[in-house]
């Protein structure tokens, strides 16, 4: 037995050394994907949180204070609340054509979207599409907006003659979406069909769903067009599922936090940042051949469902709401 304990003490030596290696190898950024930059106050802010809108001339965040029936601006550059803007109706999407200087923000009860300045936020022409405009997206090439509205419906306007150019009807109303850049698709969650449509923008109409079968309530989506696959946020339960966007098949899934509402994939450090209103922020790491691994999981706040990646910054903005004694505030991460 003595014999055999420096060989023993000379393994465990070797073990140790190889650990330490690869925690040397990954570095800190393995370790931390997100690190907390700062905190933005939202003084006065009330009710839920819904989505942001990131204008690229400016370096402003607008956010979509839904409860409160305000849109908050945020200046990035000096990591400030810039301003409060009162005068709407639950919004809940906002997108900015910056090239048009306009703000486009979607209200959830009224009339359809508002745009406003991106210049001095003066309101201007309201585009009427009923109630539960929701998500709205920006085509900075076509110099189209899209909305998704309604019981189930999708708008396409022209932001400078504020002017309904077509609309497709869907199933059901229409949660997240996205525009293919390299080609004419739009991909759409429509939960309440649990399906996701496939829109043809050049023609305003449907041209496939893919059924959505091994999760239900679809809510927020990412592409990652350059692997052709589509990143679909459910919560129930609680998963992401990928789809190949060129079979409009299911290929993996991962786990993820509940009540998840937005969703990014970070297309330089292949990964997937989820928020959810359960309390968590979670990084997934792509690690190839459609394999997937949570690296970490950040602890937020109830009811912080809402976020934005803005990859020119390497940022994401998580919105928290106001509940008890945890303030308003938007939380600021850098990307590692």
């Amino acid at each position: 037995m003595v014999t055999g304990r420096p060989k023993l003490t000379y393994m465990r030596i070797v073990l140790f050394a190889s650990v330490a290696l690869v925690w040397a190898l990954q570095g800190p950024a393995a370790e931390t994907p997100l690190t907390p930059a700062r905190t933005i106050d939202l003084p006065g802010v009330e009710g839920r949180i819904d989505h942001f809108g990131y204008d690229p001339s400016t370096q402003r965040v607008y956010m979509a204070a839904l409860g409160n029936n305000t849109v908050e601006v945020l200046d990035t550059k000096a990591g400030t609340h810039f301003r409060s803007l009162p005068g709407f109706h639950e919004p809940q999407g906002i997108a900015v054509a910056a090239d048009a200087k306009i703000v486009a923000v979607a209200n959830g009860q009224g009339e359809g979207v508002q745009f406003l300045s991106a210049d001095d936020f003066h309101f201007g022409p309201m585009v009427r599409l009923g109630d539960d405009s929701d998500n709205v997206r920006y085509d900075a090439a076509a110099k189209r907006l899209y909305v998704g509205y309604g019981g189930g419906a999708l708008a396409a306007i022209d932001p400078a003659a504020a002017k309904v150019l077509s609309q497709v009807k869907l199933a059901a109303h229409p949660e997240s979406f996205q525009l293919e850049r390299s080609g004419p698709r739009i991909f759409v969650n429509v939960p309440n069909a649990r399906h996701i449509a496939v829109i043809d923008r050049t023609k305003m109409t449907a041209i496939a769903t893919w059924p959505v079968t091994s999760a239900q309530s679809n809510f927020p989506m990412a592409l990652d067009e350059a692997n052709h696959r589509l990143f679909i946020g459910c919560r129930r339960p609680a998963k992401v599922l990928v789809y190949d966007t060129a079979t409009g098949k299911e290929i993996t899934s991962f786990d993820i936090v509940g009540d998840t509402d937005d969703l990014f994939y970070d297309a330089e450090r292949k990964r997937v940042y989820v928020s959810g209103g359960e309390g968590f922020l979670d990084t997934v790491q792509d690690m190839g051949n459609n394999r997937f691994s949570r690296i970490a999981r950040l602890v937020t706040a109830a009811g912080a469902r809402t976020s934005l990646f803005v990859a020119d910054q390497s940022r994401l903005y998580l919105a928290v709401p106001h509940r008890g004694a945890q303030k308003a505030e938007v939380r600021v991460y850098d990307a590692r």
